[in-house]
């Protein structure tokens, strides 16, 4: 598994947009949940501050904390002036604006951040990709 941190646009979503995009029940949430690719959401943060249990794998967690940070750093703004350009071929049903957007995702990346050395150490965050994961089969729910 080789992937170079300057081909990686970070991106991360929070639990309310899993909630939203996978139409996520309470019930669903009591689930032993497998997220990958994962990348730099705050999805395990949150369902773990909530009592869940949720195993993130993805290749970018063989960076550091800071390694990952710095990338967030560099490309934040090319992203939010992309989502300016191209303002409306996006639906805004969600979101107010391109810098509305970049909040939600910024303040999901620093959850992760903040999570991430932590979440190593729990083995919550896996470096790992599909389609070879590191589990046995029926592991998850």
């Amino acid at each position: 598994m080789t992937i170079k941190l300057e081909k990686v646009v970070p991106w991360g979503r929070n639990l309310n947009e899993y909630i939203s995009m996978f139409d996520l029940t309470s019930a669903e949430k009591n689930l032993t949940i497998l997220d990958g690719p994962a990348a730099q959401s705050s999805f395990n943060y949150e369902m773990t501050l909530q009592g869940y249990h949720v195993i993130s794998c993805d290749p970018i967690y063989q960076f550091t904390a800071d390694e990952i940070y710095q990338r967030i750093q560099a490309v934040y703004q090319s992203i939010i002036e992309q989502a300016k350009v191209n303002y409306d071929r996006f639906l805004w049903h969600n979101f107010q604006s391109p810098a509305n957007l970049g909040e939600v995702r910024m303040a999901a990346m620093e959850k992760f951040l903040q999570d991430f050395p932590n979440g190593v150490e729990q083995k919550r965050y896996l470096t790992a990709e599909l389609p070879n994961l590191p589990f046995e089969n029926r592991k998850f729910d």
